[in-house]
């Protein structure tokens, strides 16, 4: 094989480790059968929440995987597969999901939540929690309960005496 092949193969790879390493959440997917038009609406609805899908030789990824000691994900590396990455937990999840809602060619079969891999229940999981404004929402509303509770309790008690 050319050296020069090797180099760009080994700067691919090397590439794709980098991007899972960065991302807080990589999903695995098949696309087989969307239109360009489709893929391309995919990919603009994604950039929206900060995420990007990116499409790699099953080869390459597979030598990432290794590298990083990812290799439960090898198995799901068969057909035409893309990876999304997200510095979300769940915001790329979410889209995909949605997305795949309307387009059955989209199969999720897999993902990397926090250096965790989870099969394709967990990434429709990880898509129904609720983002992080939700979640800060929700502490904030556990924090407010007990202060409201004793408000109501001390008018009440003012408004009977």
């Amino acid at each position: 094989m050319n050296e020069n092949n090797i180099a760009v193969k080994k700067a691919i790879v090397d590439e794709v480790a980098s991007r899972f390493d960065q991302s807080v959440g990589v999903v695995l997917f098949e696309y087989r059968g969307l239109t360009v038009a489709q893929m391309t609406d995919l990919r603009r609805k994604l950039r929206e929440v900060g995420a990007e899908l990116a499409i790699y030789k099953n080869t390459l990824v597979r030598r990432a995987a290794d590298k990083l000691g990812h290799e439960a994900l090898k198995e799901h590396l068969t057909g035409p597969n893309a990876l999304l990455f997200s510095s979300d937990l769940n915001a790329g999840a979410k889209v995909l999901t949605r997305f795949g809602r309307y387009h059955e060619e989209v199969v999720i079969k897999a993902g990397i939540f926090e250096n965790r891999i989870v099969d394709e229940k967990g990434v429709r999981t990880i898509a129904r929690l609720p983002d992080h404004n939700g979640m800060i929402s929700m502490f904030l509303s556990v924090l407010n309960a007990p202060i409201q509770k004793f408000a109501a309790t001390v008018k009440a008690v003012a408004e009977k005496e």
